[in-house]
């Protein structure tokens, strides 16, 4: 089979393909073939040497991955050949509070799935909803999770409530999509008049583009007559305006200064934080039981999800100079064929 292999903190030139003997299944295992990756930012970090977590020189890059079981090992019960699955990205993450003995990820500790045969643990993988093709599926495991974990932990987001989401990442796609699925009202930030009329096509109540309204926080108090949001999905940063934008009662999940960049790296003042009166969660993906919830949102509704562009798997290098290249939307698929 062939496998990609990192070596960290050299860019695409640390990314090199490799053959390597199909592996077997131990107890408690299933092998995969993987049938579609998804990359993004958090693998453009991976590369640069960048990401937050320890990387393991040699790994197997990829925590996005969707394909068939095609083996099972000793004592596996709930999985079996035939099944279409897709892999989570902290497996040894179940359910519960995020954890550090359960921090192990795929592609930067333990090795990944872009590889054509993955060796997954059992409860390391989930069922694809029956609608999804395997490139749909694929783009779940990250994004989706984040979005789905963002908006479910903490209070309830009920109906009439208004989410404020930042750009328009992978993240905040799916955080636009699940909020409007529970009746909420959405704001999305963005870039430009493009995205900005692609967003309000998926539903987006109010769009605010940033370059034009540098100080967007004003802009969302206005739209929410003076009270905020109440739940901002920060993705994108920078925070203190997030802190700025939220209502005093609400909630703010940060997915990561990492992936914010510098932007949301800025000290926050204290006195920001204070009169805030809201809520400060971080969001590190999501566990198993975050996946299995969003799936079955996903299959009651068949949503779908935004696919940008599809590249074979030999492409790999073309993939993530697209997506280092930026401006795109919606998910960058690797297809095995």
């Amino acid at each position: 089979m062939k496998t990609y292999r990192l070596e960290p903190g050299h860019g695409l030139a640390g990314l090199t393909m490799h053959d390597r003997d199909e592996p077997e299944p131990a107890r408690g295992q299933v092998l995969v073939r993987i049938r579609a990756n998804s990359i993004g930012t958090r693998d453009l970090r991976v590369l640069a040497g960048e990401y937050p977590l320890p990387i393991r020189p040699g790994v197997v890059p990829g925590c996005e991955g969707a394909g068939e079981v095609v083996a099972v090992g000793e004592d596996v019960s709930g999985v079996k050949p035939g099944d279409r699955v897709a892999a989570t990205v902290f497996p040894r993450w179940l359910d519960g509070p995020f954890r550090r003995d359960n921090a192990a990820q795929l592609g930067t500790a333990i090795d990944g799935v872009l590889t054509e045969y993955a060796l997954l643990s059992e409860d390391g993988v989930v069922p694809i909803p029956d609608h999804l093709s395997y490139e749909e599926a694929a783009a779940l495991p990250l994004a989706a999770v984040t979005a789905w974990n963002a908006l479910t932990t903490g209070g309830p987001l009920r109906p009439g409530a208004t989410v404020l989401t930042l750009g328009s990442g992978g993240v905040s796609l799916f955080a636009l999509r699940f909020a409007k699925l529970a009746g909420a009202r959405v704001i999305v930030t963005t870039s430009g008049a493009a995205k900005a009329e692609r967003l309000r096509a998926l539903g987006a109540d109010d769009v605010i583009n940033y370059r034009e309204h540098p100080a967007w926080s004003e802009r969302v108090l206005a739209l929410t007559g003076g009270a905020g949001a109440d739940r901002v999905v920060d993705a994108a940063g920078p925070l203190e305006q997030s802190l700025r934008s939220v209502a005093s009662t609400g909630e703010v999940a940060f997915v990561g200064y990492w992936l914010s960049g510098a932007a949301g790296a800025r000290p926050i003042d204290p006195g920001t934080l204070f009169m805030a009166g809201a809520t400060l969660h971080r969001v590190a993906t999501g566990s198993r039981a975050h996946f299995l919830e969003l799936n079955r949102a996903v299959a009651a509704h068949r949503m779908r999800p935004v696919i940008d562009r599809v590249f074979p798997f030999e492409h790999l290098h073309d993939a993530f100079a697209y997506c280092e290249s930026g401006g795109g939307f919606g998910k960058v698929i690797i297809s095995h064929g």
